[in-house]
């Protein structure tokens, strides 16, 4: 029988068994190419390509087995789109999660485009009309959402927390790998921070909140921090807030 993917052009590129095959040595290769350049982002997305397995596929499917997660799934927003529209962010009250969110961006400079054209040279298919590729562009989108949601800023010690809150959510070995890999480069640089101890508490944060991804991002916006924070059931990071702001920010390492 002929391979049907030998019959499409492009649709090699999507291969699903080849998407779902776990490459652990391409993976800590791309983690050691992130150490040595902490501003290559795009070994992020190496690592996950890598170590996604069949997390996304059965993350698909979960989206389309809970009822907003299924409404969702059958709008298809591009939550980038939304997240980088100023005029819609400027819609939400202060003390909202929309209000925070959008003071994380002014505080940070970061937009969902950075990311979306990052991902580009590293995963080709990505913008394709594929339902799982979607629900892949959505857990990249909602990133600096769950940043503001959990309270881990976007320091060293911060980013390796919510890409551990991002396992306990998902399943994904590669956040299991970039939160650890880089909790083990904290404590090298600073032995004194907490760093594999907050990172497990963000892990047990992520499997004890209520699951995100099906969430509708546009409601939340405009709920009260403090309010969708108990609804969701995401605690407080006591660890990771235990060491200071200064030392935070202090630290070379961004994963």
């Amino acid at each position: 029988m002929t391979d049907l993917a030998t019959q499409i052009p492009g649709i090699d590129s999507f291969n699903p068994v080849r998407a779902e095959r776990l490459r652990p040595l391409t993976a800590l290769r791309a983690f050691q190419r992130l150490v040595r350049n902490k501003d290559d982002t795009a070994q992020v997305f190496e690592i996950m390509k890598a170590l996604n397995g069949r997390s996304t596929t059965r993350g698909y499917q979960k989206l389309l087995g809970t009822f907003e997660g299924g409404r969702q799934a059958y709008l298809r927003e591009e939550l980038a789109q939304r997240l980088d529209d100023p005029e819609w962010l400027t819609r939400f009250p202060e003390g909202s999660v929309g209000a925070a969110y959008r003071a994380f961006r002014e505080a940070t400079g970061f937009t969902a485009d950075g990311l979306v054209r990052v991902e580009r040279e590293v995963v080709p298919f990505i913008d394709a009309e594929h339902p799982t590729v979607w629900y892949s562009r959505r857990l990249r989108d909602v990133h600096d959402i769950w940043h503001v949601l959990t309270g881990f800023e976007p320091d060293a010690l911060g980013e390796a927390c919510v890409v551990a809150f991002s396992y306990g959510q998902t399943g994904s070995l590669g956040f299991a790998l970039i939160g650890w890999g880089a909790a083990g480069e904290i404590r090298r640089e600073n032995r004194a921070v907490p760093a594999r101890r907050a990172v497990w508490q963000a892990w047990q944060m992520g499997r004890r909140a209520e699951w995100l991804p099906g969430l509708d991002y546009e409601a939340l916006f405009a709920r009260p921090l403090d309010e969708a924070r108990r609804r969701l059931r995401i605690g407080t990071p006591d660890i990771y807030l235990s060491v200071p702001v200064e030392v935070r920010r202090a630290l070379k390492l961004r994963a």
